[in-house]
């Protein structure tokens, strides 16, 4: 029998519209939804359904609504598969707080307004310092670490062979970009981001987290939650509080996360929330594995057709 490990979202999967179809055919996506507009204050729902754009980029949103979004695609799948199980759970950067909220870690409602303030953090910090982020498509992790010392960078994110993103100070970034060209990267492309999430300049948001972390009840996951700092599954309680501060300014390793699993025998993995970038990601690190996503209706409906 597979081992299923499900795979959360993370910031820039957002789009107006998502979860708009969900919320308008399965009541249970409709009731999280307002329940989150409860939670927050604010129709959060209705950016994520309608937008605009603008209003749902705004890192305070887009947490927020990424987290609400993945949150119901879970839901609705137990809903529509009663004896579905899952064993593992990882999340791209803001998706390991909806894994670990999946796992048992924390309240729906206590992730999310902690992500919301995430967002609220990290956006402040970007408007303190001048950073930027650029994807490295198509060099090696050595080379583009050499790149990153030789530029004073940070390597932000490891998501899988030959896509590597970097972030710093933006004109630290656009000497960055020029190195990795001329190393032979095949593109070197500055990202329309914020500022420079997981280096260091994001330093200001930890002791604000911190302390809106300790204002919320953890538990231990009921099954593993593959961490981003050191791709490593959590443990005690007071250790997933301080992952989750490190988090923000640690890169992200996400192919060394996908790596164990795949080498603890998973070999079916579900991607929830919006966009399918993290399938993209696995088929670039292992063709073998087995792929799922739900999104929407539609891969909702495949989903459950292929999980019966």
């Amino acid at each position: 029998m597979s081992k299923t490990a499900l795979l959360f979202a993370g910031q820039g999967a957002q789009v107006v519209g998502m979860c708009k179809d969900l919320a308008e055919a399965f009541p249970t996506a409709k009731g999280w939804s307002d329940r989150a507009n409860a939670t927050l204050g604010y129709d959060l729902a209705s950016i994520c359904f309608n937008g605009p754009e603008a209003e749902l980029t705004k890192t305070e949103n887009a947490q927020p609504g990424i987290f609400l979004v993945s949150w119901v695609a879970f839901e609705l799948l137990k809903e529509r598969v009663p004896n579905f199980e899952f064993a593992a759970a990882a999340g791209l950067s803001l998706g390991e707080f909806t894994a670990l909220a999946a796992a048992g870690a924390m309240r729906f409602e206590d992730g999310l307004r902690v992500v919301r303030r995430r967002g609220q953090f990290m956006q402040e910090a970007c408007e303190a310092t001048r950073g930027g982020m650029a994807a490295i498509i198509g060099l090696d992790e050595e080379a583009t670490r050499e790149v990153c010392a030789q530029a004073g960078v940070a390597l932000a994110n490891l998501n899988c062979p030959g896509q590597l993103v970097i972030s710093g100070e933006i004109e630290k970034i656009a000497n960055a970009v020029e190195l990795a060209r001329a190393k032979g990267a095949k593109r070197a492309i500055p990202l329309p981001v914020a500022g420079a999430y997981h280096s260091p300049l994001m330093a200001g948001a930890q002791p604000k987290l911190e302390s809106e972390l300790a204002k919320i009840e953890i538990s231990a996951t009921a099954v593993p939650v593959i961490s981003n700092v050191n791709a490593l599954p959590h443990g005690r309680p007071d250790g997933i509080h301080a992952r989750l501060v490190e988090q923000v300014t640690s890169p992200v390793l996400w192919e060394k996360t996908m790596r164990v699993l795949l080498a603890q025998g998973f070999t079916q993995f579900i991607e929830l929330g919006p966009g399918t970038a993290l399938s993209g990601f696995m088929k670039r690190i292992d063709k073998k594995a087995k792929i799922l996503n739900v999104a929407d209706t539609a891969s909702l409906e495949a989903t459950v057709k292929a999980l019966k």
